[in-house]
């Protein structure tokens, strides 16, 4: 049966299978009972059409698998829970189903696009084991996304039993053979330094094989890219691509954060709890929910080229605001002292320069980083706030988490880690005029910590106070359901450009790569638009920028937070050109509009967003080699527009179809707008 609306189709089919449910020898070649039972199949598709997902309780067993334009991406994959309050892995049946159209529309001020309208075909069906105890999955299919997620119910006599704990999800991911992958292996609890991991701060590889054990042997950290190659038909002489980008969203303190398992043959990948000594090994790494309840959702973002990947909206499609904001929270850029004059920089002569650099860029903030209350004292911090906010900069301070997680010594501490020491800490900042808060240093993904970063971001509303995290869980879908959430680090960030001249080195193949991933489902404070030639206070010694400076420009486009890093040092206002000095004071946050132009993830990348009215196209070439590109620009059809490389500029009359030729340097970037 089709049901239609604008297009919209969902169809249901239902087949009978033949299963036996005893076998006697095979020796004796008898069969002493055979009997039949249904075996229901039920199929999602987008509303184009173009994506099928099919269920099946074969065997009682659930199973889904997913198509595009025809390309199996995944093949059948487990579905199912194991719960104290009853066992929904085996024994299945299919008892029930409800289909839908959904049509939404909302407005968001702080990730890739401003309006979105998300347009989806759910199918909700109800599932009985053997015990005759009910739960149901439902799947949404858009045009670009999966997403499926479970719906616990009551159980027990007269729904008695009103909470549970999952102690295994069964979700699985089962990509078809060849398929390659570009993953971030999940770290153990209590390593890196001072025990602050896992935090997603390990290295991607890139263009590997499945069958490839992760580096620590825990499973991968979300989200995870997969190019899965289609299979050749009569329609196709040539094998293409395919990619699919596999996250999860709707986390919040009723849940814990999940990754996915190592891969294994026949199965796939499969969803991955914490590990149980993360949080310093208190806390449970099952999640503990009442009755009923809903699971975090599962998405699968597919495509036959790059675009639905890096254009996505799905994390924030799939969940609503917790609360409302309090104020209405300004976006904009910050410098940051800390990044190349590290610590030693923390004192209030230096902020002084750092607060002036921001007012002469018409930047909106800075932020002072860790030991700020012992190195400037609260005094001295409150007289700093006043000196900021009458050359119009509204500062941001820092805070360690801690609590008992980890072992990083940096103050202030225990400001964060309790309801009363954060009421107390951000009554204090509202009245001295701080508008935001960092806060590091975070100690894994059980339920527990999810709890903490809710409370953080719930208490920080009450006064006005937007939040930035580092050393930290992946955002699932926070910046909707938490107004006065900016982003958060979750990545090898620019600290490890300062640290190591290999991560200088490999910085192009890093900021080509987390638009198709980290960056394509979640805002990212990576933490700098790195404007020194060398990775010192005096711009001459130490090591040298790997990366050109027009590279880091299109970075503040590539990599999208509302609130920015551009991480300046006062020397440059003397010694960059007034061109560069020029785009970074009129650099937007937020966006209204993405698209993805051209790119292959650790390579290269050129995507256009666009603010307000105007576009800004960002190109860069994270190889070692030059690269020449053909451009399509047709947002810039019938517009004048100027090319900027390094060193030059060149403007472009209105075209009738807008088409550039760019030629890109090793490490090298561009901007057209």
């Amino acid at each position: 049966m089709y049901f239609c609306d604008k297009n919209i189709k969902l169809y249901h089919t239902m087949r009978l299978r033949i299963s036996y449910v005893l076998r006697i020898a095979m020796a004796l070649f008898a069969v002493a009972s055979v009997t039949m039972v249904s075996a229901e199949e039920y199929n999602v598709a987008s509303p184009d059409g173009r994506i099928d997902v099919s269920i099946s309780d074969d065997g009682g067993r659930l199973r889904y698998e997913t198509c595009l334009d025809g390309v199996q991406m995944l093949q059948p994959s487990a579905l199912g829970l194991l719960t104290t309050a009853g066992d929904f892995s085996k024994g299945l049946q299919i008892v029930g189903e409800e289909s839908r159209s959904v049509n939404e529309t909302y407005k968001m001020r702080n990730t890739k696009a401003s309006h979105v309208y998300y347009c989806a075909n759910e199918l909700t069906f109800k599932v009985k084991n053997a015990a005759g105890q009910q739960f149901s999955v439902q799947f949404r299919v858009s045009n670009r996304d999966v997403a499926f997620r479970y719906l616990l119910e009551r159980q027990g006599k007269d729904g008695d039993t009103k909470r549970t704990r999952v102690l295994r999800e069964l979700s699985a991911f089962n990509p078809v053979g060849g398929t390659k992958t570009f993953l971030c292996p999940q770290i153990g609890p209590e390593t890196g330094w001072e025990q602050t991991k896992p935090s997603y701060e390990e290295r991607y590889l890139l263009d590997q094989e499945m069958n490839v054990r992760s580096q620590f042997g825990l499973g991968y950290t979300f989200p995870c890219l997969f190019r899965v190659p289609s299979s050749l038909n009569a329609q196709r002489s040539t094998l293409n691509n395919y990619w699919m980008l596999i996250s999860e969203t709707g986390v919040t303190s009723q849940y814990c954060g999940s990754h996915l398992s190592d891969y294994t043959a026949g199965e796939g990948y499969s969803i991955a709890f914490p590990h149980e000594g993360e949080n310093n090994a208190t806390g449970s790494v099952e999640p503990s929910v009442t009755l009923p309840s809903a699971t975090p959702w599962r998405t699968i973002t597919m495509g036959s080229t790059l675009a639905p990947i890096v254009e996505t909206t799905v994390a924030y499609d799939l969940v609503s605001p917790l609360y409302q904001p309090s104020i209405a929270y300004k976006g904009g850029r910050y410098t940051w002292s800390w990044l190349v004059w590290q610590d030693e920089s923390i004192n209030y002569d230096d902020q002084v320069q750092f607060i002036d650099l921001a007012s002469k860029m018409g930047f909106e903030y800075t932020l002072v980083d860790n030991w700020w209350d012992e190195r400037i004292g609260r005094d001295r911090i409150a007289e700093l706030s006043r000196y900021a906010q009458e050359r119009g900069v509204s500062l941001m301070l820092w805070y360690n988490s801690n609590g008992s997680e980890n072992d990083a010594p940096q103050t202030p501490r225990d400001c964060m880690s309790t309801s009363i020491a954060r009421h107390r800490e951000m009554a204090w900042l509202k009245s001295i005029g701080v508008k935001g808060i960092k806060v590091d240093f975070f100690g894994g993904d059980k339920q527990q910590t999810m709890q903490l970063y809710e409370d953080i971001l719930a208490d920080a509303n009450l006064y006005g106070i937007q939040v930035i995290f580092h050393g930290c869980t992946l955002p699932r879908g926070w910046e909707r359901m938490y107004p006065n959430f900016v982003a958060s680090e979750a990545v090898l960030a620019s600290e490890n450009v300062f640290f190591d001249p290999r991560h200088a080195n490999n910085e192009g193949k890093e900021l080509t790569l987390h638009p198709f991933i980290r960056n394509a489902v979640a805002s990212m404070d990576w933490g700098g638009v790195i404007m020194n030639k060398y990775l010192s206070r005096d711009n001459k010694s130490r090591h040298r920028r790997a990366t050109s400076d027009m590279f880091e420009i299109a970075t503040a486009i590539t990599n999208q937070s509302e609130v920015n890093c551009i991480a300046m040092q006062p020397n440059n206002l003397s010694e960059l050109p007034a061109i560069e000095l020029e785009l970074l004071r009129e650099m937007p946050t937020q966006w209204d509009e993405t698209r993805f132009i051209d790119g292959y993830p650790g390579r290269y990348v050129v995507m256009a967003r666009r603010h307000a009215d105007r576009w800004y196209i960002a190109a860069l070439n994270g190889t070692g080699e030059p690269l020449s590109l053909d451009l399509s620009l047709p947002m810039l059809d019938g517009t004048a527009f100027t090319l900027y490389t390094d060193g030059k500029q060149k403007a472009y009359d209105a075209m009738k179809t807008a088409k550039v030729k760019l030629k890109l340097p090793a490490l090298a970037g561009a901007l057209i707008k």
